[in-house]
């Protein structure tokens, strides 16, 4: 089966850098996005659902890890240089 379709030009080159970055063809591409979309329709689970259960799991207690980051980080470094 062959197929047209028509694409906003920032789609376009947004395919075409992905298409380059992964190393595949357009028809490839196309191909893998209809499977996976037609998984979904059928009820195959995402991969979200896949591993909703381990999310947050081990977590640290600890709300402000991602916000703090950085000073974190420079905080254990700085002790661990200080010696």
């Amino acid at each position: 089966m062959s197929i047209s379709i028509r694409l906003d030009k920032s789609i376009e080159e947004s395919l075409r850098q992905r298409l380059q970055i992964d190393g595949v063809s357009l028809s490839d591409f196309i191909r893998d996005a209809i499977r996976e979309k037609l998984g979904r329709a059928e009820g195959e689970p995402s991969p979200y659902e896949l591993g909703k259960a381990l999310f947050g799991r081990f977590g640290s207690g600890r709300d402000d890890l991602s916000s703090r980051r950085k000073t974190l980080l420079r905080e254990k470094l700085d002790a661990k240089h200080r010696r």
